[in-house]
């Protein structure tokens, strides 16, 4: 319920937090609007046509593509018993460690003139078939679908373990075949997932840079990227980033306005859920080996040639005391990004939760800004607003550490919000009633008993800096470099071997984050 309150010390430390991480882009719409107009014109007549197609094209694509994989998957592990089900059942989720650009790197090698996959076929074919280039819409479909099928796989898994077999019965009853149940009762039924999954992939797709950067795909986060370092146009990057997150918020919007017409209830107590079915010995060779080539092309292939590059680049020599400043840098950054993210958004998440007037739920939703702001747009704010007018900040890492907070918060708020309304303000309010005021209440009472939520938040903020590509390439200190940066150096000159270490160590480090995402009741305790 939405209470008017009276404004306090934390009331106003919250507006602070709120405003600082939504000014960035304020200032970026001012400065769109405020230079010659004209570059709008000139955008319009030579590049939007082809960004818009192209974003819009490879959004409605993987959509497709990750649809068709994650639901299938889910369909097949919710309803059939078959050999290995335990792996795959988490096993689907493990292609969410891979960041996009890693992947997209690994392809450019199999899928490359002369590549292993091209040199295969030819033996196959003849030597004058040459395969489609990974450098095109096809790469970048394949490679962002593999990315991105287990969000998908995720949310699809989760309705079908909770849907309700009686209207599957119901529907066979009157003489419905297992196809028309599947497509007119089963899919629509879990609809809400199903929008949701295709939000968080739409979303991911148009704000993705470094795969469409390594495959040369034009899409507005490779021209914004272009328009920053190439051309040093900073409105045309700025009309650019407005028309993204103008595409994103009407999408979220609508995503919003058709989950809330698509809500179902249960009305009658008796809910029975699907027992898998055991499978014959020809269902189950079918189910392991289209499971076996969706997950080697998604995770077990890459990961095997970036060990394989590892390995030699190690034999040869190749890593050098500066892969461990590498290390050393991404932990420090993306460690102080984190602690500084809980700082920041307990206030949010504490007001939202216990003392929801509008003005605070506004604040929560200012910082959720971020699940709509693309790397290099949140990077293209902060570079505009600190060269204009604080120009002794550029260029350190309290910039890039900011760019961290505004684009990654939306993420561990989710967890610290979830974890307080699991707590019951009872005790908050006996242990006022007994003396207890203000920040002792907190870190006494409360605290302990959503610092899982609150750790699990922090890991995840973590590792998502560790991977984060764009903002970091534009904000970062001179000589100051990433493992994530170094991965798409290396690779933009196709050094795979010195790229392969790097890469590894990201992915290495990010399958506790993808558990934790696979888990489901990890928000408090």
């Amino acid at each position: 319920m939405v209470r008017h309150i009276q404004l306090t010390p934390l009331s106003f430390l919250g507006i602070g937090i709120a405003t600082l991480l939504t000014f960035p882009l304020l200032y970026v719409a001012y400065s769109a609007f405020t230079g010659d107009l004209s570059q709008a014109g000139n955008l319009w007549n030579t590049r939007l046509p082809e960004l818009v197609t192209n974003t819009i094209s490879l959004a409605i694509g993987v959509s497709i593509a990750t649809l068709t994989l994650g639901v299938s998957t889910a369909w097949l592990i919710t309803r059939y018993q078959f050999w290995g089900r335990a792996f795959w059942d988490w096993g689907f989720v493990l292609p969410l460690a891979i960041p996009s650009f890693v992947l997209a790197y690994v392809y450019t090698y199999l899928l490359d003139r002369g590549g292993p996959v091209e040199q295969s076929w030819q033996w196959l074919a003849g030597a004058d078939v040459h395969l489609p280039s990974p450098y095109s819409f096809t790469g970048a479909l394949v490679v962002m679908t593999l990315n991105t099928f287990p969000y998908v796989y995720l949310l699809a898994r989760a309705a079908f373990q909770n849907f309700n077999l009686s209207f599957e019965e119901a529907a066979q009853a009157m003489g419905a075949t297992r196809w028309e149940t599947f497509f007119r009762v089963s899919l629509p039924l879990i609809r809400p997932a199903l929008v949701a999954s295709m939000f968080l992939v739409v979303l991911y797709v148009v704000s993705d840079f470094g795969a469409v950067s390594l495959l040369r795909f034009q899409t507005f986060t490779y021209a914004i990227y272009q328009q920053i370092t190439g051309r040093f146009d900073y409105q045309s990057a700025a009309l650019l980033s407005l028309l993204l997150v103008t595409f994103a918020l009407v999408f979220l919007f609508a995503e919003r306005w058709f989950r809330q017409q698509s809500r179902f209830y249960q009305t009658s107590g008796r809910v029975r859920t699907a027992t898998p079915k055991p499978c014959s010995m020809g269902q189950n060779l079918a189910i392991t080996l289209s499971f076996l080539m969706i997950f080697v092309a998604a995770f077990g292939l890459p990961v095997f040639l970036l060990i394989q590059w590892t390995l030699t680049a190690w034999t040869n020599g190749e890593v050098g005391s500066s892969f461990w400043t590498y290390i050393g840098n991404s932990v420090v950054l993306s460690a102080t990004a984190a602690t500084a993210a809980l700082a920041l958004g307990t206030p949010l998440a504490y007001l939202a939760s216990r003392f929801p007037s509008k003005l605070h739920i506004a604040c929560l939703q200012g910082a959720y800004i971020g699940y709509v702001l693309p790397g290099p747009v949140a990077a293209l704010a902060l570079l505009m607003l600190f060269t204009d007018v604080i120009p002794f900040l550029y260029g350190t890492v309290f910039v890039l550490i900011l760019a961290y907070l505004i684009h990654y918060l939306p993420a561990g708020l989710q967890a610290m919000e979830s974890a307080l309304q699991q707590v019951n303000p009872n005790l908050e309010e006996a242990a006022r009633n007994l003396g207890s005021k203000g920040f002792r209440t907190f870190f006494q009472i409360t605290f302990p008993l959503v610092r899982k939520g609150f750790s699990a938040a922090w890991l995840l903020m973590f590792l998502l800096c560790i991977k984060e590509l764009p903002a970091t390439l534009l904000l970062r200190p001179i000589g100051f470099d990433t493992l994530a940066v170094r991965v798409w150096l290396e690779a933009s000159e196709e050094l795979y071997q010195l790229a392969a270490p790097p890469a590894l160590l990201i992915v290495i480090l990010s399958i506790p984050a993808v558990f934790l995402l696979s888990k489901k009741n990890w928000q408090a305790g």
